[in-house]
């Protein structure tokens, strides 16, 4: 302004300025022509390079709303940009816990989240991991599916980085255009299968974001340092071609060579931007696709399929645990699986390998112990020739059986696990004969969301008559049966994800080894106590994730270490200490 009054000197003041001026827009001097520029005309979009006073407010990751301090205040020009009062980061916590407590519906605690996600990181996440069990269930399964569903309706702001067909060719230009350069964990999903839903689409984002949120509140991982992606190729689902708001292709989804191309671009821009050490997983793809990508990538790049490798490692630690109440060894055990997709292939080879390493057998031989059922009924030598890839060396002899009661009456298995995708597939029969041989049924019924879940947990104890040991994929509330309360517990795969994926960083790992997910799972199957037995559980509970993350992060890298893995040198001596010390915490900070 000073400039402005010298030009005036005593002859004029502001006041004399013409309105209509070309070079006035709303009393202020338009220096770059915003407001005299016509709705064709291209303006350039300034903004501050340093985040203070108003652009402070609105940066999610140094915004503290209220909790800024007089000092600051004065410091970084926010005096009357606030109300007066200043007010604790615990006291903010509260208040937008009442707040969401006050919401019936569990996709407006969503989206309530979501915005606070977006204008201020840090209370977002001392949420989150202050109130882990209670919005756990709304940040992730069951609720974050019907986010999902809806996506193109909720979306406000995005999140992570679209990459479509459009931008084949130009893969590593999109990386660059994301403002953080040291990104240590990928979620990346093409939307086509998510969780029991299908296929979603360009909305499948909603996964990934979710997936880094509990990087960050559950495993430690900085938020600067989680990038989620979707991948484009268009979608099948009819009813979202159709849909006025759909955000992303209107096209029918694209397979085969363009497909593969746009992929490989893509794990080769990420290899290139972000080097060796970045941490790709994989989310939510069709089985057809999952498989062939894990396996085409996993000895060039670091990477990891929840669905395939995650699901296990959280299904054999429960299993690993259970054995305290079931007894005996996981050898003497027999398994049978309702689905032969990603996730139950994936959880039948982790615990064959598990009995492979324990007794020292074959992994040939091991997995004669367990059998799978898919929609065509149980996986048998005779289907072979038929049978997809993944799905054959669960073919094992024996007479062909069409349906799964059947199955589980000639199988008779100790161990009965669900992955179908499909709900209420363990029914009263299924589970009254899975029962009628074992003193305490183990029964995992792991397909989310909750309406996918094969059965209840209230139908497992009932109709097994208090006996099951009983786990789902997605959260149950207590059942009283007979004048005793059972509390289900929960297979969920954020007990694994997210310290593997902080062992993974912390160690440098390059490549991910099948012994370092058997670590995992003995590490989180060790976090089980005699105080959690006593009330049928198999897993801890989440109030403790932080801890649990920080040793199966420890375990990890001490395999990675132990397998030549890993490039962070030297090892550290205390790895469970050195875990926690690397973990993100989301308590304020004083600005200078």
């Amino acid at each position: 302004m000073e400039s402005t009054f010298n030009e005036l000197g005593d002859k004029a003041s502001v006041l004399d300025f013409d309105p209509k001026s070309a070079d006035v827009g709303g009393g202020v001097e338009d220096i770059y022509g915003e407001d005299t520029a016509t709705e064709d005309q291209l303006v350039t979009p300034w903004t501050y390079s340093v985040a203070s006073g108003y652009s402070l407010l609105r940066d999610p990751q140094y915004n503290k709303g209220l909790a800024f301090t007089e000092k600051e205040r004065d410091t970084h020009y926010l005096r009357g940009l606030l109300p007066p009062a200043t007010c604790s980061q615990q006291l903010q916590e509260k208040k937008l816990m009442n707040t969401i407590r006050q919401y019936q519906v569990p996709l407006q605690k969503y989206m309530a989240l979501t915005e606070l996600q977006e204008r201020n990181e840090r209370l977002f996440y001392k949420l989150l991991i202050d109130n882990v069990e209670e919005l756990l269930p709304i940040v992730y399964t069951p609720t974050v599916g019907e986010a999902c569903q809806k996506f193109g309706s909720i979306f406000r702001r995005p999140q992570g980085l679209y990459i479509s067909l459009k931008e084949k060719g130009k893969v590593l230009e999109v990386l660059k255009n994301w403002p953080e350069r040291t990104v240590q964990v990928i979620v990346v999903t093409d939307g086509e299968r998510i969780l029991g839903l299908g296929d979603l689409g360009c909305q499948g984002m909603g996964i990934p974001v979710g997936k880094l949120a509990l990087y960050t509140a559950l495993g430690g991982v900085r938020p600067s340092a989680c990038l989620p992606i979707t991948i484009d190729v268009g979608t099948n689902n009819k009813q979202l071609l159709e849909d006025e708001f759909y955000i992303g292709l209107r096209q029918k989804r694209t397979t085969g060579k363009e497909y593969a191309d746009l992929l490989d671009e893509f794990m080769s821009a990420v290899k290139q931007n972000y080097g060796e050490k970045v941490l790709i997983q994989f989310e939510d793809f069709a089985n057809h696709n999952a498989f062939q990508l894990l396996e085409k990538y996993r000895r060039t790049h670091l990477v990891f399929n929840d669905d395939i490798q995650g699901t296990a490692a959280v299904v054999l630690a429960g299993v690993v645990a259970a054995l305290r109440l079931v007894g005996g060894s996981l050898s003497e055990h027999k398994f049978l699986f309702l689905g032969a997709g990603e996730a139950g292939t994936g959880i039948a080879e982790l615990i064959a390998l598990e009995i492979s390493k324990k007794t020292k057998t074959p992994v040939e031989e091991t997995r004669k112990k367990i059998w799978l059922v898919d929609s065509k009924g149980l996986i048998v030598s005779s289907r072979k020739d038929s049978l997809q890839q993944f799905k054959k060396p669960w073919a094992h002899e024996h007479e062909p059986i069409d349906n799964l009661l059947d199955a589980v009456k000639a199988i008779k298995p100790t161990v009965l696990i669900g992955s179908s995708g499909v709900g209420r597939t363990f029914t009263k029969e299924v589970i009254e004969a899975v029962s009628s041989f074992n003193e305490k049924p183990l029964i995992l019924a792991l397909s989310n969301p909750t309406s996918q879940s094969e059965c209840t947990a209230e139908e497992a104890y009932t109709w097994s008559k208090g006996r099951a040991i009983f786990a789902s994929g997605s959260p149950f509330d207590p059942v009283e049966y007979n004048g005793k309360v059972y509390v289900p517990g929960q297979s969920n795969n954020a007990y694994i994800f997210p310290g593997f994926g902080l062992g993974l960083v912390i160690s440098g790992a390059i490549r991910v080894h099948d012994d370092m997910l058997l670590a995992a799972s003995e590490s989180l199957a060790g976090e089980v106590t005699e105080e959690y037995f006593e009330k049928g559980l198999i897993y801890p509970p989440f109030s403790n994730i932080r801890k649990i993350s920080a040793h199966i992060a420890a375990n990890v890298a001490a395999k990675a270490y132990e397998l030549g893995l890993a490039t962070r040198l030297p090892r550290p001596e205390k790895l469970v200490k050195y875990a926690e010390s690397c973990m993100y915490s989301p308590v304020y900070r004083n600005y200078r």
